[in-house]
């Protein structure tokens, strides 16, 4: 999906007046294309698969509401599907005051962590299945990357999937993120506050906090940032015997979901290709960069 696609599926979806739908701002473009026009926010999915999940990302949005939890807020209580893609309508946030910082993004997991599964049956979260995806992504690749890569890729994901199923937690099992990156935090003038609320699951927390451990050892997160990060949270992940094995599991999805981008973008290619080749050499110090 590009922007003229989506802004196709924006204009067609008429939950903004015409010219304001031509008009909407592009703020984000990967799974789903997000439109910003006055006091809303529109989020437009790559495709019909993601339907499921924009439903319960509502769902989320309300619950956390009726928690407290500071998060966006839904501005219309059904996704629709349009053109192939789900469409779903939030308030838009005040502008930031500065940007999110691991410890903001701490502070808000502590109080999702805190919550109870939920009882409602409407609001089944899922296990964060990281790897789920994973085939889609590939998929999505084509023959824009090597088959070789694919079929390495598929082999650590089925590898991690049973890993993964085995481990004991340290913390106690619950609602999480799914997510958890300071990205996914935005700072307003009444403070932070989560969105992109789409991976919401219940399963282990570790899932949470070993995202901000890879972002030091991959992405170039500053030692300092990190450890404000688990000062502000309370506990460092890396002391758990199985952070390794989810450590694992979502550098394959990371690499997955990179590769749905190859096709027409070198840039993405060259990205794919860094990150296969490093986990093929087991080699952790090879830096990686968002895309």
């Amino acid at each position: 999906m590009d922007e003229a696609r989506a802004r196709y599926a924006l204009t067609a979806a008429k939950v903004l007046p015409g010219a304001a739908a031509r008009e909407a701002r592009l703020l984000a473009l990967g799974e789903n294309a997000v439109f910003a026009a006055g006091d809303l926010v529109v989020k437009v999915g790559r495709d019909a698969e993601l339907l499921d999940r924009a439903r319960r990302e509502l769902r989320v949005a309300h619950w956390l509401a009726g928690a407290g939890v500071p998060a966006v807020r839904a501005a219309a209580d059904e996704a629709s599907l349009v053109e192939g893609h789900p469409v779903t309508v939030w308030h838009r946030l005040p502008d930031a005051v500065r940007e999110a910082e691991p410890r903001d993004l701490a502070e808000l997991l502590r109080l999702v962590h805190a919550l109870p599964t939920p009882s409602d049956p409407a609001l089944a979260l899922p296990p964060r299945n990281l790897l789920s995806g994973v085939e889609r992504w590939l998929r999505l690749a084509g023959a824009a990357i090597d088959p070789a890569d694919a079929a390495y890729l598929r082999d650590r994901r089925d590898g991690f999937a049973a890993a993964a199923a085995a481990l004991t937690p340290h913390l106690a099992p619950g609602p999480i993120h799914g997510d958890a990156l300071p990205r996914n935090v935005h700072v307003g003038p009444d403070g932070p506050v989560l969105v992109d609320l789409e991976t919401f699951s219940a399963d282990l927390r570790e899932h949470d906090l070993v995202v901000m451990a890879l972002s030091r050892d991959r992405y170039g997160l500053p030692a300092a940032a990190y450890d404000s990060f688990t000062a502000a949270y309370g506990w460092d992940v890396r002391d758990w015997d199985g952070c390794a094995v989810l450590r694992g599991a979502r550098e394959t999805a990371s690499c997955a979901w990179v590769a749905q981008h190859a096709p027409g973008n070198p840039k993405a290619l060259a990205e794919f290709r860094r990150r296969v080749a490093s986990l093929r050499d087991g080699d952790g110090s090879v830096r990686w960069y968002p895309f």
